[in-house]
């Protein structure tokens, strides 16, 4: 029998729910709460998404999404503005308020994190964020229709030019 704590699955799902944990615990001293951090940090990369798109990005209903933006644009943190070909379309952009309060977040979320490396030396971390973003970009090429031994066969390839490249340079 195996022990359920150890499965990959389950190390990442609790070491998800933890970090959002300390996030929340970190971030309501600053006065946001973790819904509001996505939302500003989705819009910050992705400046003039619509209401249907940051719903997707925050796995939320678009109607939630809508209240969401609909609280931040009543506090002046984002602005709604109409989509030129398209007038029922509104993208949603960060005003400065929303960016200055984006860069007060932003060191909280990196020492949440560097926090949670602590116990591991820069090398494993390193390594760790690598083998992360390979099953990332397996996960993100799986929802695109790729099967999944296609993606690890071409991660593969990828892998051994890099090696080969590092070493005859």
């Amino acid at each position: 029998m195996t022990n359920n704590d150890r499965h990959v699955g389950v190390v990442i799902s609790d070491i998800a729910r933890l970090m959002r944990t300390e996030f929340d615990r970190r971030a309501r001293k600053l006065g946001l709460t973790r819904p509001q951090w996505l939302l500003l940090s989705r819009l910050h990369r992705h400046p003039g998404a619509s209401q249907s798109e940051l719903a997707v990005m925050l796995e939320v209903e678009k109607a939630t999404a809508g209240r969401m933006i609909d609280r931040l644009e009543a506090n002046g943190w984002v602005e709604r503005r109409a989509e030129p070909g398209d007038r029922r379309v509104k993208r949603v952009y960060l005003t400065a308020v929303a960016q200055r309060e984006h860069k007060r977040m932003w060191p909280v979320a990196e020492a949440t994190v560097e926090d949670a490396l602590a116990s591991l030396s820069a090398p494993e971390s390193e390594q760790l964020s690598r083998l992360l973003s390979r099953v990332k970009d397996t996960l993100v090429a799986m929802a695109e229709g790729a099967p999944p031994r296609k993606i690890a066969a071409a991660q593969a390839v990828r892998r051994t030019r890099q090696q080969n490249g590092r070493a005859t340079a």
